[in-house]
């Protein structure tokens, strides 16, 4: 008699049967979870990543191509700019680690380069993990993990976690590194670019805290993370030292909100498929029986945010007006209810956020010359 299913087996059948017949699970990066960090009450967005579905699919498969991502451009040349940052087993990166963040240390000449290889995500998790406990004990030595993979827990399932790089100082404490392909002009880079890049590797730091927890002693993971771009319109690696203290907490803060992905998968019902190849009203009835929390702020970080801002504006939601409106009118939830409670048709007029709408009404009114009704 085979023995019974394990609840965790059983969530990764069910997320498996969601995904379709023999399609493959696209891995959750770091990206990805601070997108998803910055709106836990999205259950859509919960479900599919822990399923590992291809949103961007996903999305042409529903008629909302997602204008998401990153060009092929861009992406050969962000890695042929790594390439050069790592060249010579990684002497460039240490020397700008060493100086940026740590010049009271020795110059670090012959690191350490550990083997990551091993077969599979969950093999290459435990061969980072084992490399950084050896370095750890190591000290006096610097030691670079080139591509390593950490695990972090998301809603009740894991997330394999790839960063450029770790570097572990002759103190036997972690850096994380991010290696960047856009441009630092004298000295400073586009300050949006930098905070995306901030968040990122605000997830990397939260991976290997959990890590270092596992270990006795514990070793420090640093909170200033090192970023790595193009000086100015050169080919040349500069870097620069960034705390992610704040990011990190607000990361971790979010993540704790989310929905456990079980309790989400046990809320669908049985058989429901987002798989590419059905049709489409199939397709879209399975999308919409997850609830989203859409919002404008996705259009920079869902490839599904097209077709979410469709249905908030078919329904008539007032969150496709952002967070900020949407918590200013309390009970409010549709726009036919703020004209009604505008109008006066309804509401209570106790209610701040219904005395402001009708005065608001009465302005307009006076000022464009008619009557408010």
């Amino acid at each position: 008699m085979p023995p019974p299913r394990t609840r965790g087996t059983a969530l990764r059948q069910r997320l498996a049967e969601l995904r379709g017949p023999d399609v493959p699970a696209k891995a959750l990066d770091a990206r990805a979870l601070a997108a998803l960090a910055a709106n836990p009450g999205c259950e859509r967005r919960a479900i599919l990543d822990g399923a590992g579905v291809d949103k961007a699919t996903l999305a042409d498969a529903l008629g909302s191509p997602s204008a998401f991502g990153q060009s092929q451009f861009a992406l050969t040349r962000g890695n042929a700019f790594e390439a050069k940052v790592k060249a010579d087993g990684g002497a460039e990166l240490l020397r700008l680690v060493h100086e940026r963040l740590d010049p009271g240390a020795a110059p670090p000449v012959g690191a350490a380069l550990p083997d990551l290889s091993a077969i599979g995500p969950e093999g290459r998790t435990a061969r980072t993990a084992l490399a950084l406990r050896e370095a750890a004990g190591a000290t006096g030595t610097w030691t670079l993990l080139d591509h390593p993979m950490i695990a972090l827990d998301v809603a009740g399932s894991p997330a394999f976690l790839e960063p450029d790089a770790v570097v572990v100082h002759p103190d036997g404490s972690w850096t994380v590194v991010e290696i960047k392909s856009f441009p630092m002009l004298d000295g400073s880079a586009d300050p949006a670019k930098v905070g995306a890049a901030a968040r990122q590797a605000a997830v990397y730091v939260l991976a290997l805290e959990a890590v270092a927890a596992r270990l006795d002693p514990a070793p420090r993971v640093r909170h200033r993370v090192l970023l790595v771009c193009p000086k100015d319109f050169s080919n040349l690696p500069t870097a620069s030292a960034v705390d992610v203290r704040k990011q990190r907490a607000v990361t971790s803060r979010q993540l704790a909100r989310l929905t456990r992905i079980q309790d989400i998968a046990d809320a669908l019902p049985e058989g429901t498929c987002v798989s590419p190849e059905l049709p489409a009203e199939q397709l879209t009835a399975a999308v919409e029986a997850v609830p989203a929390a859409y919002a404008p702020e996705c259009l920079a970080a869902c490839e599904l945010a097209f077709h979410c801002r469709e249905r908030s504006r078919a329904a008539g939601a007032v969150t496709s007006l952002g967070r900020s409106v949407r918590a200013e009118l309390g009970g409010l939830t549709t726009v036919e209810d703020v004209l009604a409670a505008a109008r006066g048709e309804s509401g209570d007029p106790r209610d701040p956020a219904v005395a402001a709408l009708r005065r608001a009404a009465r302005l307009r009114a006076d000022a464009l010359g008619t009557t408010c009704h």
